[in-house]
């Protein structure tokens, strides 16, 4: 097991009382010859060929999970769940006291596994604002505080950050500091760093700017990802002087300039590149640019739907776009759907759904008044970006051969993106599968 990936996903926050029944969970299906829970126990427990099935204990069972999780051992992922449960709570003796009585604590992962993108305890604490949790953890010898401060400002946590670079004797900052608060979009954070002397390019002006994480993230924030990029633009960064960037720096204005030298600009579609400059640091295969419906080969209309631009999506529209037009074809026969399916399957349906929040359909009522068509048809190929494995499957592309924007929602098999309020919309407007 040391060598293998874990098969489950410690949270971010482990519940102790959840964890313990899992385990009893586990040993009840083991005795009733649930045939995946004994194989979860075999590929987990080092010593399982030497247990007899029927004869596994609860201590047995809780090992197992504890190591299914990529944690050591039961006794450790206690030790994470209370020093968390701790650090959230704001319960600065009780972090002092696990710690005291554990000081190696100090020097792991927080949550006990050897991948913890929150980091050890001090950086965890940064991730929430806990500062005088940091004092503490930091007297007791932390060393971890470069790290931290990336998590602060990717977490928004200005004054943690602030109180962080006087921590560490206000240093000049390391190039690739802006990378936490671009993954995040976390603008503050990225004008802390810029305050703070973080760089955009370096003395021969070549990009330092993180632009490919604002464009490539899977978060999704019109306003923040527009204010980062701006930002970069102001500390002397030179983007792409093209109507796909123009959309992501949110600028209506320079997307008239664009339409003004080429009357066309609304009937084209974007290849992966000219939406993802690779001069930005992008890359070019796809699936490392999170996005829901592919936007290979698609019209700003369609970008628009993925990154939530709602009101160039208004503005698009009002010049006259073709709310049908279709994605470019290629060799293989995929594409050729609307701007429709995007509203269907798409990054911002995952973090409504994720939230498990209320969900409206903006996007898709603009462009169903606007005239689309909810049966036109296309074929799609969609992999997954592998940050979203383990759940569900990153190692293949699935086809949906044509599709209509109701059966892509229907069929696609990630369902944490897919829209039910644009699917029940469409289906108002006469949509079928």
């Amino acid at each position: 097991m040391s060598d293998q990936e874990p098969i489950r996903h410690i949270p971010v926050r482990p519940n102790l009382r959840q964890l313990k029944q899992q385990a009893k969970d586990l040993l009840k299906s083991i005795r009733a010859g649930d045939p995946d829970a004994i194989q979860e126990f075999k590929q987990s427990h080092p010593a399982a060929e030497t247990i007899v099935i029927n004869e596994v204990q609860l201590s047995d069972a809780q090992f197992a999970l504890a190591r299914s999780y990529g944690v050591a051992s039961w006794p450790r992922i206690v030790q994470a769940c209370n020093l968390i449960d701790a650090i959230w709570r704001d319960d600065i003796s009780a972090v002092r006291e696990i710690v005291m009585k554990n000081p190696s604590l100090i020097n792991e992962n927080a949550r006990g596994t050897k991948k913890c993108n929150w980091g050890r305890p001090l950086s965890y604490a940064a991730n929430l604002g806990r500062n005088e949790i940091i004092k503490i953890l930091h007297s007791l010898g932390a060393t971890d505080l470069s790290y931290a401060i990336d998590r602060a400002t990717l977490q928004s946590k200005i004054d943690t950050a602030r109180m962080l670079y006087e921590m560490m004797g206000s240093p000049q900052l390391p190039d690739g500091c802006l990378g936490g608060a671009a993954y995040t979009l976390s603008a503050t954070g990225t004008a802390l760093m810029l305050e703070l002397g973080a760089r955009v390019i370096d003395s021969n002006g070549r990009r330092l700017a993180p632009v490919d994480v604002v464009l490539e993230t899977d978060s999704r924030n019109p306003e923040r990802k527009h204010a980062i990029l701006e930002s970069y633009v102001q500390h002397g960064l030179v983007l792409p002087d093209t109507p796909p960037m123009a959309l992501h720096r949110g600028r209506i204005d320079l997307l008239e300039d664009h339409l003004r030298r080429d009357p066309k600009l609304l009937e084209r579609t974007f290849t992966h590149e000219e939406i993802y400059p690779p001069e930005m640091g992008c890359g070019h295969d796809e699936t490392t640019a999170t996005q829901g419906t592919p936007l290979a080969g698609t019209s700003l209309l369609h970008m628009c739907a993925d990154y939530d631009e709602l009101e160039i999506a208004r503005w698009l529209l009002d010049h006259g776009m073709n709310p049908n037009i279709r994605s470019a074809v290629d060799r293989a026969g995929f594409g050729g759907y609307t701007a429709l399916f995007s509203t269907v399957v798409s990054q911002p349906n995952f973090w409504m759904n994720y939230g498990g929040k209320d969900q409206v359909a903006p996007f898709t009522k603009l462009l169903l008044e606007h005239g689309a068509n909810p049966n036109l048809r296309g074929s799609l190929r969609k992999q997954l970006h592998q940050g979203y494995a383990p759940k569900y499957d990153t190692s293949k592309a699935y086809e949906y051969r044509n599709v209509t924007a109701l059966s892509w929602g229907r069929q696609f098999h990630a369902k944490v993106f897919v829209s039910e309020p644009a699917m029940k919309l469409i289906e108002e407007y006469g949509g079928v599968e």
